[in-house]
């Protein structure tokens, strides 16, 4: 059932640190499926900040395996390689308003505090070697998920969070923040891998002064040893030559009802967005036999 939402904006945001595999297929499926069923609109962002971890080629095997999927999306593709000055801005934002400040602390330093930096430094500071933090505080936010419920997130329990590395690369959390009140995010629907940093992400969007989204983390894909599928676990790539099973599986992991044959993955897909119900997604994750 489509519901009318005016203004309703998604995205899905891969890093292009491998092919597209089947976790990340649902993932992009249930954002676009949620997107068209209010009427909106549907971004596509390549998250390629961390050269390291890139995978050569990947960008474009991902944008390739969606097109492949039918998983088509509106306007022109964001690349975040292009938006530094943008993140800088932001960053020079909080410093000045003292939300954020320069560390020198290694993570052989924080060892002890579990890894955690919270508050003063361990380390004496060395602006030519520092990382850019975010400077967190003692508020529990109490966020809706659109399918969990609400969450509550206390955003100490996390530390002050790298904004800027010391390498000079700029972090996600600062990143996905920025560019989703550039673009003008009103929904993300995403992994609950990344449940726990929404609340550094609520925190960002307060002190930027920007909107906050509305949030939906869906159940992972896991091997029946409950590990997630993911790039790093060496997950297949998809195959796009069955690109009309794989979205039926998706389906299917996602809770929503089968489509009947229909003769077209294009039938398929629009089908499947007159009967998508986020309600219908599973709360656990989901093992992939």
């Amino acid at each position: 059932m489509a519901h009318s939402h005016a203004g309703y904006v998604g995205r899905f945001a891969p890093s292009p640190t491998g092919p597209l595999h089947f976790g990340s297929l649902c993932s992009a499926l249930a954002s676009y499926l949620d997107a068209r069923a209010h009427n909106g609109h549907w971004l596509l962002r390549i998250e390629n900040l961390d050269p390291p971890r890139e995978q050569a080629g990947a960008d474009h095997a991902i944008i390739e395996s969606l097109k492949a999927h039918r998983l088509l999306w509106d306007g022109d593709v964001l690349w975040q390689s292009d938006r530094l000055s943008a993140y800088q801005d932001a960053l020079d934002q909080l410093l000045t308003a003292e939300h954020a400040f320069h560390c020198s602390c290694s993570r052989a330093q924080l060892a002890s505090h579990n890894g955690i930096h919270l508050g003063s430094c361990i380390a004496p500071l060395d602006r030519k070697d520092a990382a850019v933090r975010l400077r967190t505080n003692h508020q529990t936010y109490t966020i809706e998920d659109r399918l969990l419920g609400p969450q509550q997130h206390r955003v100490e329990d996390g530390g002050d969070v790298v904004l800027k590395r010391r390498d000079g690369l700029f972090a996600y959390q600062l990143a996905v923040v920025v560019d989703d009140a550039y673009s003008g995010i009103t929904d993300v629907v995403r992994g609950s891998d990344l449940l726990s940093s929404t609340a550094w992400q609520w925190l960002l969007q307060e002190r930027l002064n920007y909107p906050h989204p509305r949030y939906l983390h869906l159940p992972l894909l896991t091997d029946d040893k409950g590990d997630k599928l993911s790039k790093r676990s060496h997950a297949p790539a998809l195959d796009n030559s069955c690109a009309e099973d794989n979205i039926r599986t998706a389906l299917r992991y996602l809770g929503q009802p089968s489509p009947p044959p229909l003769g077209s993955l294009d039938a398929v897909l629009t089908w499947a967005v007159q009967h998508w119900s986020a309600g219908a997604i599973p709360h656990s994750d989901i093992v992939v036999r």
